[in-house]
């Protein structure tokens, strides 16, 4: 048997959504977005089609100037990536390595801690508050000389929580100048909080911040894998010199500049999208469900042991959700005739409980 690392043992195998296997399910799963791809975005990514077999341009010159110029810093501040979450890998794999500590809330988003064993590093998990946020406090009593990189998911994956621009400030006051802390904003556009943290404003003041975007979620881009990152211009270099070369295709950079120039159409989806998630929450609400104010493009219920029980029961009706073993499901939000069946079968399961 040929050598392998030990440490993969440790990584625990990220669990795709669950897929439908007839068209009668809807999937709930994913965090996708429920709409089709727009129709000029559509159109600019068939007319790439007579240039697939040529590579893609790594540094994607025209791209980058209008993400920058979008974010308000230079073009060297913008590293692209297959999805946010390589980008993620790149800005781990660049700061951490043996030895070293990558600290994100839990739960989070379940790459953290897969991206943190596969450079080497290992991962320090601090619980959420009791009402599904991060603890910041606790996270910053537990940094170490050892800790190198902090992830912050700004609203958080799965619970859907946010953290105000204050709670991040004094965060950040309190961490070392020599950590890396990244504000993971993948759904950032679903986020209506006014006092919410922005990712770019605190990049500004802190030298030690870097943001993560992604075109995966609004954008409705998933397929395509694109997002990026914003960092100081050093941090940016190191993570291109680890990126994944040609990975960013030419149809994902063709389909984001499509999607830059029709932000306007996307913004009512993205209401639409938003409208459906309140909905979803009082109704689950009016359930007897108790459920946490989300701002992003799902919703959790926190169900502890009986986590397994009501994801059967969702299954049965055809709804395909997100479900973590022993602690609870997140729901994306889908089209409304999705989510009203996600309620009935919700409601249903509410009802025999209380019966």
């Amino acid at each position: 048997m040929v050598k392998q690392r030990s440490a993969l043992e440790r990584i625990p195998a990220y669990k795709q959504g669950a897929m439908p296997s007839t068209s009668d399910v809807v999937k709930l799963s994913s965090n996708e977005n429920p709409f089709p791809p727009l129709a000029s975005v559509r159109d600019a990514v068939a007319a790439e089609l007579e240039r697939i077999h040529l590579y893609p341009s790594m540094a994607a010159p025209e791209l980058t100037a209008r993400i920058a110029k979008l974010q308000g810093v230079e073009p060297e501040n913008i590293v692209l990536g297959a999805g946010s979450v390589e980008v993620a890998t790149q800005l781990v794999q660049a700061s951490a390595g043996e030895g070293d500590e990558v600290m994100f809330a839990w739960r989070s988003f379940e790459a953290y801690p897969i991206i943190a064993i596969g450079a080497g590093a290992t991962p320090v998990q601090v619980p959420l508050t009791h009402d599904e946020r991060h603890d910041l406090d606790a996270m910053a009593d537990a940094i170490t000389e050892r800790t190198a990189i902090i992830f912050v998911c700004n609203p958080n994956n799965p619970t859907g929580a946010s953290l105000t621009h204050a709670e991040v400030r004094s965060f950040l006051d309190r961490v070392p100048s020599d950590v890396l802390v990244v504000i993971d904003e993948a759904y950032e556009h679903f986020n209506r909080d006014a006092e919410t943290a922005i990712g770019i404003d605190l990049y500004r003041e802190y030298p030690n911040v870097a943001v993560l975007h992604t075109f995966s979620k609004a954008y409705g881009l998933a397929g395509l894998r694109i997002g990026y990152a914003v960092a100081q211009a050093d941090v940016a270099a190191n993570l291109r010199k680890v990126a994944v070369p040609f990975a960013v295709s030419a149809l994902a950079q063709t389909a984001a500049s499509a999607s830059l120039d029709a932000e306007a159409e996307l913004a009512i989806r993205i209401d639409d999208i938003v409208a459906e998630r309140d909905r979803v929450t009082s109704e689950l609400r009016a359930q007897g469900w108790n459920i946490g104010d989300s701002q992003a493009n799902f919703v959790w219920l926190r169900l502890g042991d009986d986590t397994t029980r009501i994801d059967a029961a969702l299954t049965e009706a055809g709804v395909l959700a997100r479900a973590f073993a022993g602690e609870g499901i997140r729901i994306t939000i889908g089209s409304p005739d999705a989510n009203s069946r996600a309620l009935t079968a919700l409601a249903g399961v509410h009802a025999g409980a209380r019966g």
